[in-house]
């Protein structure tokens, strides 16, 4: 029939569809492959590893293409994470469609069974779901041992350390350096842990970090505290790595202890200790160890300035970040308060305020002399001459003047301004000792307006004695080795004030192609967080949901029902449906083949797609001989993995450690995926045949028409 021939050739929206969502195979798994853009113009590159950068540098001109960026980006927008799910899955399932055209199914048929199918998977795999409070017990069981290698002294630092003790955790550095602390009063609590109790236990298979650490209880020294000396006689300094495998993180001496800038550290990536979120944030981290550091240093201030309220959710809208360039990853911290980049002039002036008490203003807006506020209604029977006079002119410098004149009236030395700044009047204020940061976040204003008592105004005009604040402080933003950043044009400042809840995430790379993509991988952890607490729950990951989804979908394919909906069954005949309902199954099943094989190759645990497809049967096998899929995912998850049986060696970033995925963003990022891949579907089918194609080519003309 014509109809058949249609459908088999003319669906070039699904193949537009698979062929862009290819492009984006790589991203899946702890061991991704990133790929380089290059600017055409400023012939400049930029390293990326997720979907939403990769969709943001192609020319996306077709009407698919702007249909599945706008799919991700409302992944993004809501949850942050399952972008390369919902990319890879898209084009997993328009390669099955298109097969199942190939193989005349007609398209009512796919709609149905593809939709019945996914709400089917969605609910089989609820009986999955693993709640936050119980990730411990679920993780605790594979604890990674020390290397026998290591000396005596640092095993039984180590093994003294797994105990629930009552610590709270400052950040010395993160650098190849570990201490041997020496704590007599501690209380040990048995094997369950308080989440609101931070032990320390490093791990070979994350690396050292060198911490401050005092006890809970002891209000002698303040919790961020400028000095390290009070704690310094509980210290014990070890050196396990020559300086030849660190050349800028030497070794804290006693006159660094004193230079102490207030970087903060949880505690380091321990699947063992009790360390609050820990657990969850490695298990969520899917490899990505630098920023578990960063996140359980935010978790362990949060918490701790939490303590007693019971909650133990992440506030993101007190985390910001700043991209430092220049210095080793290894310099990542977590400060708190404020870092941004300024100019050397800026640094100037920031210099000459040496630990002065400084007046903040908030400006909710730009502070331009032609900014108006949203909303803004010009007066009427007012005609505009010029909108945006020059600035070398009498009115310009007469706005200038006036606004310069305002602020030193106030007496005020910080501005914090939340859009952009006159290039001119931030000139005017460096030389009169005023410090002007633009493009502030309104949260970061938020958080200075309660900590300083300071209201945002939208205009000058606006700007009394009350909304003027007071006990901010501005420094350079000194790394954790207590030296002071010069990295030529722009130069790291940290501006805070006390009681402010405001933490700042450092990040320092040497490859400026990198910057945006430690940033993309941190806030994609710190949301990750943040969804686990929110849902309670979470999924065993590594490909456990999916290997359920595939197990399922394969048994309901070989079980006779009805497939479909009410509509579509007295649309198409009960009979075609029946005959098409295993074909379509298969389909939505090849998808979630495709992604676990594509998943163990990435996770380097086999050597090829085909011998992955040949691990993903045999665990299927397993499944099916096990009499409860579910119960075997389960367990071979409490084992340490559910994909685990290739012959290849497995990176080292990805042994001992089990993985865990959101509940919502998955089966968010698999209904996008398939809806997406149905409209599309549905659309070219209308655009080859017409919303009633069928009936016509199925009426007596229909030999009468002629396809080109």
């Amino acid at each position: 029939m014509a109809f058949r021939d249609v459908n088999a050739r003319r669906h070039i929206g699904l193949q537009q569809l698979s062929a862009l969502a290819s492009t984006g195979r790589t991203f899946l798994g702890p061991v991704k492959s990133h790929k380089f853009i290059v600017d055409e113009i400023t012939k400049q590159s930029t390293l990326i590893c997720s979907a939403v950068r990769l969709l943001e540098s192609l020319d996306l001109t077709s009407a698919v293409g702007q249909l599945l960026n706008e799919s991700v980006q409302a992944q993004k927008k809501e949850f942050k994470t399952g972008m390369s799910t919902l990319l890879f899955l898209v084009g997993a399932w328009s390669s099955a469609v298109v097969e199942c055209l190939q193989q005349n199914v007609p398209v009512p048929a796919i709609v149905s069974v593809m939709s019945e199918g996914l709400n089917s998977c969605c609910e089989r795999v609820q009986c999955l779901q693993i709640p936050t409070h119980d990730v411990k017990k679920e993780l605790c069981s594979s604890r990674v041992r020390p290397k026998d290698s290591e000396s005596k002294t640092g095993q039984a630092g180590r093994d003294a350390l797994t105990n629930p003790w009552d610590l709270l955790c400052f950040q010395r550095d993160i650098s190849a350096t570990e201490e041997v602390i020496q704590i007599n009063s501690c209380s040990h609590q048995g094997d369950d842990c308080n989440f609101n109790k931070l032990p320390v236990s490093p791990l070979a298979d994350f690396g050292s970090v060198a911490s401050f650490v005092k006890a809970a209880g002891d209000k002698s020294s303040p919790a961020l505290s400028g000095s390290a000396g009070t704690a310094s006689s509980c210290i014990t300094w070890k050196l396990t790595h020559s300086r030849h495998f660190s050349t800028l993180g030497k070794g804290p001496s006693a006159s660094q202890q004193g230079s102490f800038q207030g970087h903060l550290s949880g505690p380091p990536a321990d699947v063992c200790g009790c360390c609050g979120l820990g657990h969850l944030a490695v298990a969520l981290s899917h490899g990505n160890q630098s920023s578990v550091k960063l996140l359980q240093s935010i978790a362990a201030y949060q918490q701790e300035r939490a303590e007693g309220s019971g909650n133990s959710q992440i506030n993101i809208a007190e985390i910001v970040t700043c991209c430092v360039l220049g210095l080793p990853e290894s310099y990542s911290c977590v400060s708190p308060g404020f870092v941004t980049l300024v100019s050397p002039e800026q640094a100037s002036v920031i210099k000459r305020f040496a630990d002065k008490p400084l007046r903040v203003l908030l400006m909710d807006g730009d502070l331009t002399e032609g900014y108006r506020h949203l909303g803004f209604n010009r007066p009427p029977n007012v005609r505009t001459i010029l909108e945006h006079p020059s600035p070398q002119g009498w009115a310009g410098d007469a706005w200038l003047s006036r606004t310069l004149d305002v602020l030193m009236s106030f007496e005020v030395n910080l501005v914090l301004v939340k859009g952009n700044v006159c290039k001119n009047l931030m000139e005017r204020c460096t030389t009169s000792r005023i410090l002007v940061v633009g493009c502030v976040a309104r949260d970061v204003l938020r958080a200075f307006g309660a900590a300083t008592g300071a209201r945002a105004v939208t205009y000058l005009s606006q700007l009394n004695a009350a909304s003027v604040g007071s006990g901010a402080w501005a420094e350079l933003w000194k790394s954790s080795d207590g030296r002071a950043v010069d990295l030529g044009e722009l130069l790291p400042a940290r501006i805070s004030a006390g009681g402010i809840a405001l933490l700042t995430a450092v990040l320092t790379t040497a490859l400026p192609c990198k910057a945006q993509l430690l940033e993309d991988q941190f806030w994609t952890l710190l949301y990750r967080l943040h969804h686990a607490l929110k849902d309670g729950r979470v999924f065993p990951g590594g490909g456990a949901v999916e290997l359920l989804c595939l197990s399922h979908i394969q048994a309901l394919a070989e079980q006779p029902g009805r497939p479909g909906s009410d509509g579509v069954a007295r649309e198409l005949p009960s009979p075609w449906l029946a005959e098409h309902k295993p074909i379509v199954l298969q389909a939505l099943a090849s998808g979630w083949r495709r992604y676990l094989a594509v998943l163990l190759r990435n996770t380097a645990r086999a050597g090829s797609e085909l011998e992955a497809g040949a691990s993903v049967d045999r665990h299927l096998q397993k499944a099916a001989a096990c009499g409860s899929p579910s119960a075997y995912i389960l367990e071979q998850f409490r084992r340490g993995g559910v994909l685990g049986s290739g012959s290849e060696p497995v990176p080292e970033q990805v042994t001992g450690l089990r993985v865990c995925d959101n509940v919502a963003a998955k089966t968010e990022a698999w209904r996008r995926a398939l809806d997406l891949v149905l409209l599309v579907l549905q659309t070219d089918a209308e655009i080859v045949t017409g919303p009633r194609g069928h009936q016509i080519l199925n009426s007596p003309v229909s030999s009468e028409f002629m396809f080109l």
